[in-house]
């Protein structure tokens, strides 16, 4: 799914669309996942099945790469971005098979892990993207992910299905159980707004920014790729030790942090290089809030509902995923790229602040005291 990252704002604008249009739909992306998150979550926790979630996720991937070499335009991209969010969905299915494999005081550390592993996917994607497109044209990098969801697909067939679970089938009441649960709703806000910065920025225009500073294609896919690194060690580091010493809150909000201080500067930038040096920070801080924002809208939840509760997360952070670049794109209509960077920097700092207020779960000893309130 991402070794179309790098390019594919430059490519639809190569296409001839508008900014508001790349916007629209590099959003889509996330509109699919806000839609059909908490179904698959659902159905998931009603079955007790993930490895099919999984597996179907990898064939839409697979159809969503290789669509886009044979469309050329506009209105078929879209609906080839919805397929491509469609896969994304079943990510609640990866995270809670995962998960399912460690015990419950290890959810943030067994999110961490996972996340990293998944960062890592996007980082190679991201970079392979970036040199394929630059060496061998635009199409090159989108056969390219085609490719590794077809390996993805034969893979998924292995996975080992955790049937150490015996659990009650989850009802209606299950359902709006979770959905009302504070915690979680609280989690899930912050995450739209951390959704909202990513999508507008790394996935979204801070490769069209790095081409007005000169980039070709590679230089973009290294931008990302700097980009998506940090974020990889830091979901590792910061949901292990850091959390653990620190506290998840405390490192929430500094993640945020970052991502606001090396975000309001880029219109500041000048060079590639300086510019993949802050994203690169910004990275960290991207890497230090998502997988622990994760882990708390299901720590706190038992095992027979994580799917549901995990379901509602993903699609509640869909909504950032799909307004961030909208957002961006009309900030930058109005007023420019400088003032969309800004904003989202800004934006940054107002979520550090709006962490420290809504995070309230911020050490394990909270949790069965939860647990209990939830499943009563």
């Amino acid at each position: 799914m991402y070794t179309c990252v790098p390019i594919l704002a430059s490519y639809l604008e190569y296409l001839g669309a508008s900014y508001d249009t790349i916007g629209l739909i590099i959003g889509m992306y996330g509109l699919t996942q806000l839609l059909l998150r908490i179904p698959v979550g659902v159905v998931s926790d009603r079955y007790h099945k993930r490895r099919i979630f999984i597996t179907f996720g990898l064939m839409f991937s697979l159809l969503s790469g290789i669509g886009i070499v044979f469309a050329q335009e506009v209105s078929w991209i879209l609906i080839l971005r919805a397929l491509a969010g469609a896969a994304a969905a079943t990510w609640v299915d990866f995270t809670i098979l995962f998960s399912s494999y460690f015990a419950k005081e290890h959810t943030t550390k067994a999110i961490g892990n996972i996340s990293f592993f998944s960062t890592v996917g996007q980082m190679v994607g991201i970079l392979s993207g970036g040199w394929f497109a630059a060496a061998f044209g635009f199409e090159s990098a989108f056969i390219v992910g085609g490719i590794a969801g077809a390996i993805g697909l034969v893979l998924s067939f292995f996975l080992i299905e955790n049937t150490d679970i015996s659990a009650e089938k989850i009802t209606l009441k299950g359902v709006l159980e979770v959905a009302s649960d504070s915690i979680l709703l609280r989690v899930s806000f912050v995450a739209i707004l951390s959704q909202i910065m990513t999508f507008a920025t790394v996935f979204g225009f801070t490769p069209v920014f790095a081409q007005s500073l000169g980039a070709g294609e590679f230089e973009m896919g290294l931008l990302t790729f700097f980009s998506t690194f940090p974020t990889a060690v830091a979901g590792m580091i910061g949901g292990g030790f850091l959390s653990s010493k620190y506290g998840e809150k405390k490192v929430v909000i500094f993640g945020f942090l970052l991502v606001g201080v090396f975000t309001v500067i880029i219109p500041y930038v000048s060079s590639i290089t300086t510019l993949i040096i802050t994203q690169t920070f910004a990275g960290f801080g991207r890497g230090f809030v998502m997988p622990i924002l994760m882990a708390l809208s299901i720590k706190h939840i038992e095992q027979s509902r994580r799917s549901t509760a995990m379901g509602f997360y993903q699609a509640i952070y869909g909504v950032g995923m799909f307004v961030g670049p909208i957002l961006m794109g009309l900030l930058i209509d109005w007023r420019g790229l400088e003032t969309g960077f800004f904003f989202m920097g800004v934006l940054g700092f107002l979520t550090a602040f709006l962490s420290y207020k809504l995070i309230k779960l911020t050490t394990p000893s909270s949790y069965p005291d939860q647990a209990v309130k939830v499943s009563n």
